[in-house]
């Protein structure tokens, strides 16, 4: 039986936020039985870019919501992965999961290089120069060779998976491709709850006593933007084997754009806020498409309307609410 002091620690527990292992099985479990159910009633192509965008958003956010890292150039590593990964799978005949694994591979390299010169600025230098760096890509993908410039890269095979299984059938890539989101979301997990999250955490908010701990603040940003580089890439590669293509539209500075627009409505800081942010605009995005460009003004009115009104984002003003309640 629960000592009167154990109720209070639960109740304090809850108002801070703290998750009880109990409720982290339950949402976990709630999760993945969720994802197996919706390809029954939504379209599984649809449901597969979701997850690519989603994970795609969450990458981001390590970087954005733990790290305090404001990149304008994150779409260079989901379009380098998917290129790499689509003339891997295409060109040297890989499997998808080595094409995947190159794509990904491919993009935490360009991490590194970008972090290592990006992290010696912060605040909007940190953003421009990043946004650079992407503009570099973008102009190298139209005019090497293999990309197929404007056209893009077409005909991405989906293969089999481990030489085994083939991916040409809808129930078997939306698998995979759920298989992958859930790999990254769990990584990412980890990473934010774990003693390396707390040093981005503290980085966060506030960099110089960070730095009068000992800790070395750069090291420590550089890891978290190759993490998030190599996560984005994930994301991009598999994106390239649901729809098959990889066109110029994934290193455009508009998808950078994108994923900031995610994650500020979803919520910043949050496990689930990208993700979140990610259906809401694809969603928005796929059904809205017979208004033509009124789509993107549609869009921005909504994020506006979400920031005013939900400064935390959607998910950040949910759990400030469910924090009010001791059970």
């Amino acid at each position: 039986m629960t000592s009167p002091a154990g109720l209070r620690e639960a109740r304090a527990a809850v108002r801070l936020g703290i998750i009880t292992p109990g409720r982290k099985r339950l949402f976990f479990g709630a999760m993945l039985l969720l994802g197996l159910v919706l390809p029954q009633l939504v379209y599984p192509v649809f449901l597969m870019n979701v997850l690519c965008l989603a994970l795609f958003a969450s990458a981001f956010n390590l970087l954005l919501g733990y790290t305090g890292l404001l990149s304008f150039g994150h779409a260079a590593f989901l379009g380098t992965a998917a290129y790499v990964a689509g003339w891997a799978v295409k060109a040297w005949g890989f499997t998808p999961e080595l094409g995947v694994l190159a794509g990904t591979a491919a993009a935490a390299l360009l991490g590194w290089l970008f972090g290592a010169l990006a992290i010696r600025r912060s605040g909007i230098y940190f953003a421009m120069i990043t946004l650079g760096f992407a503009q570099m890509v973008y102009f190298l993908a139209i005019q090497l060779p293999f990309t197929g410039g404007e056209d893009g890269l077409q005909g991405i095979p989906r293969g089999r998976l481990l030489g085994l299984v083939p991916l040409e059938h809808r129930e078997a890539m939306y698998l995979f491709v759920y298989g992958v989101f859930l790999l990254g979301f769990f990584a990412i997990y980890r990473v934010i709850h774990s003693p390396f999250g707390h040093v981005l955490r503290a980085i966060r908010e506030n960099e110089a006593r960070a730095l009068s701990l000992g800790y070395d603040v750069d090291r420590y940003k550089r890891i978290a933007f190759v993490l998030s580089a190599a996560l984005a890439g994930l994301a991009g590669a598999t994106k390239a084997l649901v729809l098959q293509f990889a066109t110029l539209t994934d290193l455009h500075w508009h998808t950078s754009g994108e994923v900031v627009l995610m994650t500020l409505l979803g919520g910043m800081g949050t496990v689930m806020g990208p993700s979140v942010g990610a259906l809401i605009i694809v969603t928005m995005e796929n059904y809205l498409s017979g208004v033509g460009d009124w789509v993107t003004v549609i869009v921005g009115a909504v994020f506006v309307v979400g920031v005013l009104a939900f400064r935390r984002g959607l998910v950040g003003e949910a759990l400030r609410v469910l924090r009010r309640f001791p059970f």
